[in-house]
């Protein structure tokens, strides 16, 4: 199984399309990280256990008005997983096993959000500019895609992903975004037109949903949990 840190999206799925990601699978992955914390008893999922590749991201919410929020764990796996186990068990991950950050602690709970990205549409890449920024240019109206750097000339492989809002977050353009991946996938020499040529990319879409704790604490209360 591999752990992959990505950067954080924000975003939810299109109301034009049927919805992927949904407040539910949200509620599921607090839950197991706030029964974690306090050994209260979980509330069993009642949405359909489908597979897909996932990724969980906890940021904190800043106290002051207008602040974006801060990044506090963000791991997840391309290998289609079980949504019932695998957005628990990624929570857990996340939580407790970045490491760029501590642990995440009970005190913290009040301060967080949760949020949920499902992994779709994933398509061999002809090229490594063969991929889209601009959302709508995106092969789906639901997000644009991203691009995995997997090989140089090298004889070494290497991988790293962005998820597909960091390229626009940041004001990449294509060669910026594939340049940053491969410096992130741990390629320390010099980036060449033939390194770039080399890159085998594979595109996919994210669907994600977010939630805050207040809203968690509402759904549990409805659910009958204790907090």
């Amino acid at each position: 199984m591999s752990l992959i840190p990505p950067d954080p999206v924000s975003g939810v799925d299109s109301g034009d399309e049927p919805q992927i990601c949904a407040p539910e699978h949200c509620f599921h992955a607090f839950d197991a990280l706030f029964c974690a914390l306090t050994s209260k008893k979980p509330i069993p999922p009642v949405f359909p256990d489908d597979k897909y590749p996932l990724f969980v991201t906890w940021n904190t919410r800043s106290s002051r008005h207008g602040r974006a929020p801060r990044l506090r764990g963000c791991i997840g796996n391309f290998d289609p997983l079980p949504l019932h186990k695998g957005l628990a068990e990624y929570a857990l991950i996340s939580a407790f096993r970045d490491t760029r950050f501590n642990k995440i602690e009970e005190w913290e709970l009040e301060s967080l959000e949760c949020g949920i990205s499902l992994l779709t549409d994933f398509e061999d890449a002809s090229s490594y500019l063969d991929w889209s920024i601009d959302r709508s240019e995106a092969p789906s109206p639901l997000s644009s895609t991203t691009s995995i750097p997997t090989r140089s000339y090298i004889k070494h492989s290497y991988s790293a992903t962005y998820l597909p809002q960091i390229a626009p977050e940041q004001g990449w353009d294509k060669i910026e975004t594939v340049d940053s991946a491969i410096r992130k996938a741990g390629w320390n020499g010099r980036i060449t037109e033939d390194i770039r040529r080399s890159v085998k990319l594979r595109r996919y879409q994210s669907r994600k949903c977010t939630v805050g704790w207040e809203e968690y604490v509402q759904w549990r209360k409805l659910n009958g949990g204790r907090i």
